[in-house]
C-alpha cells in the first residue's frame, strides 16, 4: 500500500499505470474499508463463511463498480 498526498501525486509517480486508476482509493474511503465488518470480524469463528458477504458490503460502501472491484464468485 502506498499513500500519496493527492491523486495528482499518484499520477506523477514513476510506477503509475493509467489502467489501474479505478483502484485509487482516497483516505476517507480507506477508513470505510478498515472500519467495516470485513476487517472487524476477522477473529470470529464463522468469519470465512461470511467473508464474501463482508466483501460485498465493503465494495458497496465504497461505491466502486469497475472490474478492479469485482468480487470473485464462489465455485
Amino acid at each position: 500500500m502506498l499513500l500519496f498526498r493527492s491523486e495528482e501525486h499518484v499520477r506523477h509517480w514513476s510506477g503509475y499505470k493509467p489502467d489501474t486508476e479505478e483502484g485509487i482509493v482516497r483516505l476517507p474511503d480507506m477508513v470505510k474499508i478498515f472500519s467495516g465488518r470485513f476487517f472487524k470480524k476477522r477473529l470470529e469463528p464463522d468469519y470465512f463463511s461470511h467473508m464474501s458477504e463482508y466483501m460485498i458490503e465493503m465494495v458497496k460502501a465504497l461505491g466502486k463498480m469497475g472490474s478492479f472491484w469485482q468480487i470473485p464468485r464462489k465455485r
